[in-house]
């Protein structure tokens, strides 16, 4: 198998924690708010589902990273910052997901705890934005997994 293989990956992955954990937010918030059973229950999963694409978003990214060559001062600033808002996410994720679980299977998803779940489900919209704001800069600014990068990181191999 290619050692690149995952690093290839990671910009097709990345837009599938994007999207879930996002939609996880917009419906766990829509759920609550309206009192929506159907929805908060939808968002459960799609919250499950997204912290299994974030770990997947993880493992490439680190193999993304490990294959790149050109780093400077500032592409290794925006990097930093990226992986920072990406492991918090996918953690704080995980976190938020394990403690919905609980609540829910011991039917305690009720009253206050409810509606902490909104504050949670803009903090991971406000890290998913960071993560992908940061990220979108590694490859419009710097170019990093883009072909053009690929190409020049198998020529100095």
């Amino acid at each position: 198998m290619d050692s690149n293989f995952l690093a290839e990956l990671h910009p097709k992955i990345v837009h599938f924690p994007i999207a879930l954990l996002s939609t996880y937010a917009v419906l766990e918030i829509v759920g609550i708010f309206f009192k929506k059973d159907f929805l908060t229950k939808t968002a459960l999963l799609i919250l499950c589902i997204g912290v299994v694409a974030a770990f997947g978003g993880v493992l490439s990214g680190n193999e993304a990273f490990s294959s790149f060559n050109f780093w400077n001062i500032e592409s290794t600033a925006v990097l930093n910052d990226h992986q920072m808002y990406a492991t918090f996410l996918l953690w704080f994720s995980l976190f938020i997901c394990a403690l919905r679980l609980f609540l829910t299977l011991k039917k305690k998803f009720l009253g206050i705890k409810k509606f902490m779940f909104i504050i949670f489900a803009f903090i991971i919209l406000f890290l998913v934005y960071q993560t992908g704001e940061h990220g979108g800069k590694l490859v419009t600014k710097f170019g990093i997994g883009t072909e053009l990068n690929m190409k020049q990181n198998v020529e100095t191999e």
